[in-house]
């Protein structure tokens, strides 16, 4: 399978060229001089000096990887040549080891390379579990239905092979109808632990997982958002992808099927989102050489196409996983792994790149405290229970924050009861944290998603209207101004419609300043926020550049319309803002005429047509009542009036001679 594709970089070696090396120093973090550890020898036998810089070094390159870290012993910083020999090495990896230990931290041997003038070394140091604290990594799962997404999850999380017919994939399902039909309809959320060995803590107890002890033992977990594949499922695959703030995309493809369906789509949808994307190659062991060859092919024309622009790494070895996991958070590299749910094969290459893998949210514990919601829970016994990200700033137990917008644009304090993280309860929640809080004195009915809970200190605002930057990916002919489409900006989804335009119309590929309006109620948005525009087959993607804030209770455009109520006396109508404006003077004329010639409402009738011996009032059937029993049925009478301006206008003199007529033909009935 060598001869794929001529120019896929299938070593650790090219791969590292082509991408050059991402990982950043820690003085771009701190103002520390460090010119004194950059040498490779500087961990050999450091002095009490150097000894607390490496320690400094390697505390902050931890808490920048949330946690954990990958450290080269044997090459310096100074551009010097690499390798050291046997014994000092060894001595480099106990003096390693001591500086993970004062860490509370493990240090595990990833690989072993030769250098220039001896031996090199990646070691994974990471922390031991914390109680109610572990990293989390977030990994959106995305494919053409029948890919097998819900399957290689299955096998991942609970261990257990697949049988080829469906089994791992029962254990995931969420409704009746996914299980009957084998396809994914909503957003589910599955785990996998880690140890800060790198060990698979998944352990099933009687077929099924228990999220807190696989919490409690994990120092990191991955959380793998099973997404649907059919494009009738296209609106929650997207908010799965906006919503739910995925650190990674894991593109599922059948070897059998190849590239059909929505896998460009949803390719097309994690680029436009710039979440980088690794691909899997599934039902190898089904597949003919030929076939599986063909769709390789495809597949790495696809990944190198001008869209795409990504390097393309088939992914066999262990050196290849370390290479593809390190340099994978520059977006540019997309590692290509070929695996078997029925015999395993290449599942444990999977595993330990999953187990690599490291956040990109920055840290922004220090910020105001912002949390999106995007599912709302109503439990027996708790009451009203929200879930979403945090993305900024801690959230602690008993906090008061805002939550809204609410219809009008207001925003309540509320107070976080009770707060959970994968099932767990937990004392806080950090940012770039998932979690679900137990809200007091609240209903489920008042919470929607797309809301948000912030910190008081942000004195939020919400808005009907905002300025976008957008790119038409597709649509079938033109846009112009007052065009409807649904918006997707983080947990947000509403219709909006185009106010304004930088350009008369745009087109497939054009880019333009738009300026949007949302057609329901405010939302909650910020400067800078990704957003993706879609209608059918109609796709745009863009950022948020301007929040336009609203004026008063409602946006500026939106006015108030009061209804007047007929069975009112006219003095209590006036009362309202829309009754008070008085109409010009030649209105006032005809509105007095049609008040004299329209049939007025008498006690003991159930409608202006229809009598009722019985004296009380007889319900009509329907809004305008329903026919007497007079057999009068062909004489009908359309009264024109502002609420009604689509109803038959009729003079005065014609409207009194149909009424004259009409009651001649009532009293000749009723006789």
């Amino acid at each position: 399978m060598a001869n794929v594709v001529d120019h896929t970089p299938t070593t650790a070696e090219v791969t590292t060229s082509l991408l050059g090396s991402p990982v950043k120093s820690a003085s771009s973090f701190q103002n520390v001089d460090y010119s004194s550890i950059k040498c490779k020898t500087s961990l050999i036998s450091p002095t009490s000096e150097q000894y607390d810089l490496l320690q400094k070094k390697l505390k902050e390159l931890v808490e920048v990887g949330r946690g954990e870290t990958i450290f080269d012993i044997g090459v310096g910083e100074d551009g010097g040549d690499t390798g050291l020999k046997p014994d000092e090495y060894e001595a480099s990896v106990a003096t390693l080891q001591s500086l993970a230990e004062t860490l509370d931290a493990d240090c595990v041997l990833l690989r072993n390379k030769k250098g220039e003038q001896g031996m090199t070394g990646q070691y994974l140091v990471r922390r031991r579990v914390v109680e109610q604290d572990f990293l989390e990594i977030r990994v959106a799962v995305v494919g053409n239905v029948d890919a097998g997404k819900s399957t290689l999850l299955g096998v991942l999380t609970h261990g257990e092979l697949d049988n080829g017919r469906g089994h791992a994939r029962q254990k995931l399902f969420r409704h009746k109808h996914e299980m009957e039909s084998g396809r994914t309809s909503s957003v589910g959320n599955d785990i996998l632990g880690f140890d800060s060995i790198g060990n698979v803590v998944n352990k099933p107890e009687h077929g099924s997982l228990d999220w807190v002890k696989i919490c409690e033992r994990s120092s990191k977990v991955i959380t793998f958002i099973d997404l649907a594949g059919h494009e009738r499922y296209l609106k929650t695959t997207v908010f799965g992808m906006t919503g739910h703030a995925p650190d990674f995309g894991m593109l599922m493809v059948g070897a059998n099927a190849g590239i059909v369906g929505m896998t460009k789509e949803h390719l097309g949808l994690a680029l436009a989102l710039s979440v980088p994307v690794f691909v899997v190659v599934t039902k190898i062991d089904m597949c003919p050489p030929n076939v599986l060859q063909d769709t390789l092919r495809l597949l790495c024309k696809v990944l190198k196409s001008p869209g795409c622009r990504k390097v393309p790494l088939m992914v066999k070895t262990s050196d290849e996983v370390i290479v593809s996991a390190t340099n994978f958070v520059s977006e540019r590299l997309c590692p290509i792994f070929q695996v078997s749910n029925v015999n395993g094969e290449n599942l444990d290459l999977l595993k330990m790149f999953l187990n690599l893998l490291t956040t990109r949210m920055t840290s922004h514990d220090n910020e105001p405290a912002e949390f999106q919601i995007d599912d709302t829970y109503s439990v027996p016994g708790v009451g009203t229970v929200v879930s979403g990200t945090c993305l900024r700033g801690v959230i602690r137990l008993n906090d008061t924050l805002m939550l809204g917008p609410d219809p009008l644009g207001h925003f309540i304090p509320i107070a976080v009861k009770s707060i959970h993280r994968k099932r767990m309860a937990v004392r806080q929640v950090s940012a770039s944290q998932t979690a679900s809080f137990a809200l007091k004195k609240i209903k489920r009915s008042q919470i929607r998603k797309g809301m948000v809970m912030v910190s008081p200190a942000l004195n939020p605002s919400a808005c009907w209207e905002f300025e976008g930057e957008i790119l038409v990916l597709h649509h079938p002919t033109t846009i112009s101004s007052r065009y409807q489409a649904m918006v997707h900006c983080g947990s947000i989804r509403q219709t909006a419609s185009i106010l304004t335009m930088s350009q008369e119309c745009l087109r497939t590929g054009d880019k333009a300043k738009v300026h949007f309006r949302f057609i329901k109620h405010p939302e909650y948005l910020k400067a800078g926020q990704r957003l993706v525009f879609r209608e059918g087959r109609t796709k745009a993607v863009g950022n948020v550049l301007r929040v336009i804030p609203q004026t008063g209770l409602i946006g500026a455009t939106n006015k108030v319309h009061v209804k007047q109520n007929k069975m009112l006396p006219q003095s209590q109508n006036q009362t309202t803002p829309a009754a008070s404006s008085k109409p010009p003077d030649g209105e006032s004329e005809n509105m007095a005429d049609k008040r004299e010639n329209t049939p007025s409402r008498v006690p003991g009738t159930g409608s202006g047509t229809n009598n009722n011996s019985g004296g009380g009032p007889k319900k009509g059937r329907g809004r305008r009542g329903g026919r007497g029993r007079t057999g009068c049925h062909n004489t009908q009478i359309n009264v024109a009036s502002d609420h009604h301006p689509g109803s038959l206008w009729l003079p005065s003199h014609h409207f009194s001679d149909l009424l004259q007529l009409y009651e001649a033909e009532e009293v000749k009935a009723i006789s």
